[in-house]
């Protein structure tokens, strides 16, 4: 009898320990991802397993409907996100399978977890919250599609249920994804942020690349932290796993030893939007021609190295984390843009293979490959280094008129302050004409995203309404105000197009009519005839021209409207009393 119940323990212990391997373990040839039914039900079971160490939270819904589903993990059974920051501990946010093509970060996350509460090994002061699956939409759009990438067998797509890429989604929000993701960070206040990735681009020994927050851009306190300490950590660290990284970025002349350009990720990025809110920020890129059991296993083993250092350093983080929203908060000038400085170049070593031409059996041409047979060690260039090319000074508030909802519902999400005006008010206020603006032929991610914008800045009366919204600029989420509402950002909601109604004319004149009231005009005003005669002198098309004549002088008339081309957003320079609810 004590045989077959032993027996019996034995196969449920079995059953058990297979019960919690992931179905990429399972798989003969670990070269499987879990569809998005498999990661829900892993986790469900992981649940049953180990209820007070571990909990599921459902935010909002995806573009197909479904929830997007955040797994906590904490060693002290608490799962109130203010309990935990009362109690000074760290929030560690990953994500997952924002490109479900990319998905290493799924099926590494799934042993993660399991292996971090069967073997009680939670850090104590950390807590760990990770973003099941992020693109739910793409995932089930399962198939092939990423042709250059060596397995898994079947992966979903890039794009999401609106066919949207949801890597260049955070700052304008489009999906729903963007707007749960937005939800998370603002209820649980990570300090440090992962986005789990693939690669693409050239081949080279690595199984990672490492992308982290350009620090040009990023704060400059938490700057010296991840230059000094952090990234070395990591970098250390996965080379003694067997998984020496080298940073990402693209061969500066086409092949990556004539010299590497260190990635910009603007806001439009996950990490560029969390460095708004003055998160340490990271990307894993594993080489996507790297077999797929070996790039999941680095990207478990980069998670399980963040978390060790977050742990170590939890105190010093948090610190720093609050040293910068002060300075943020009382930083008088912002960068809005930037470019990579090539003046100034380091050095690194770099383990690649030799390229090299042989004919294409497509076209009979020419073509590129990397000869496997032939590696090599050397020293290349490595642009690592940006300089800022638009910058401005914050005002003392922006006024937002409430007409722009979907600004301020964005403002609400962030997390941004706001008050609104008590009564009708006219404010003097600088306003932004927009003078200049690029605008391409065909759209980006849904939109056609303004470039090259200039303004003519000019301090004007203006009229706003009760409930419109001011938003003071003392707060440590000032640059997402600042690079938001400056309409030459990068990233701005200008260059989103969130405002582009105010650059279509609404009024116009008949030209029989207005050619008296015109003639009029320049003999009582003098200054509209010296302007026309000035510019005249100047452009011969225009002295030629009766009709582009008669608009110049309505456009200097009191008839022009006002509010064309005139950014809706106010700045207020002065710390002036307003009457607000």
């Amino acid at each position: 009898m004590k045989i077959v119940f032993a027996a019996l323990i034995a196969c449920f212990v079995a059953l058990s320990v297979q019960a919690q391997l992931t179905p990429f373990e399972l798989s003969k040839d670990k070269n499987y991802t879990a569809t998005y039914a498999q990661v829900i039900d892993y986790y469900q079971k992981l649940n049953k397993l180990y209820p007070q160490q571990m909990k599921f939270i459902n935010y909002g819904t995806t573009d197909v409907g479904k929830p997007i589903t955040l797994v906590v993990l904490s060693k002290d059974k608490i799962f109130d996100p203010a309990v935990i920051k009362k109690q000074n501990k760290r929030v560690l946010l990953i994500n997952n399978g924002i490109h479900p093509g990319e998905p290493e970060g799924i099926d590494a996350s799934m042993m993660l977890v399991r292996d971090l509460l069967k073997n009680n090994t939670l850090p104590k002061d950390v807590v760990i919250c990770l973003i099941a699956l992020y693109n739910i939409d793409g995932n089930l759009n399962r198939g092939l599609s990423r042709v250059s990438q060596n397995g898994p067998s079947a992966y979903g797509f890039r794009g999401n249920y609106r066919n949207l890429d949801l890597n260049r989604d955070f700052i304008k929000a489009d999906s729903r994804n963007a707007l749960a993701f937005t939800q998370i960070l603002t209820v649980w206040k990570p300090e440090i942020f992962l986005d789990n990735h693939t690669s693409d681009g050239a081949d080279y020994q690595y199984v990672m690349t490492l992308i982290e927050t350009q620090k040009e851009k990023q704060n400059p306190i938490l700057a010296d932290y991840t230059t000094k300490t952090l990234t070395p950590y990591l970098y250390s660290k996965m080379k003694k796993s067997g998984y020496e990284m080298i940073p990402y970025g693209a061969g500066e002349e086409g092949l990556p030893d004539s010299g590497i350009v260190s990635f910009l990720e603007t806001p439009r990025f996950a990490t560029g939007f969390t460095a708004q809110h003055n998160i340490i920020s990271y990307i894993t890129e594993t080489h996507m021609l790297k077999p797929f059991d070996k790039r999941v296993y680095a990207t478990y083993d980069f998670m399980q190295h963040l978390i060790e250092i977050n742990q170590r350093d939890a105190n010093l983080i948090g610190e720093l984390k609050r040293k910068a929203d002060e300075q943020v908060a009382n930083q008088k000038t912002f960068a809005l843009g930037w470019t990579v400085d090539k003046s100034k170049v380091d050095t690194i070593t770099f383990k690649g293979y030799e390229a090299g031409y042989k004919t294409s059996g497509v076209s009979g041409l020419p073509r590129l490959y990397y000869d496997r047979d032939k590696p090599y060690t050397k020293t290349i260039k490595y642009y690592n280094t940006y300089k800022v090319t638009a910058t401005a000074d914050k005002p003392v508030a922006y006024v937002i008129p409430q007409a722009w909802g979907k600004v301020v519902d964005l403002f609400k999400l962030n997390g941004v302050q706001m008050k609104q005006l008590a009564h009708d008010t006219t404010l003097n206020l600088q306003m932004y004409y927009i003078a200049d603006l690029k605008t391409p032929a065909r759209p980006f991610e849904g939109h056609y995203l303004h470039t090259g914008v200039k303004l003519n800045p000019v301090d004007m009366p203006v009229k706003f309404y009760t409930g419109d919204y001011v938003v003071y600029t003392n707060q440590p989420i000032n640059r997402y105000i600042v690079e938001t509402l400056e309409p030459q950002g990068v990233d701005s909601f200008f260059a989103w197009n969130f405002f582009d109604s105010v650059l279509g004319e609404k009024e116009y004149f008949s030209d029989y009519v207005f050619e008296d009231i015109a003639a009029d005009l320049l003999k009582k005003d003098p200054s509209i005839k010296q302007k026309l005669d000035d510019d005249k002198a100047k452009d011969p098309q225009l002295a030629n021209n009766a009709g582009a004549q008669l608009f110049f002088v309505y456009r200097n008339s009191p008839y022009f409207e006002k509010t064309f081309m005139r950014y809706p957003v106010g700045r207020l320079l002065t710390n002036t009393k307003l009457d607000l609810k």
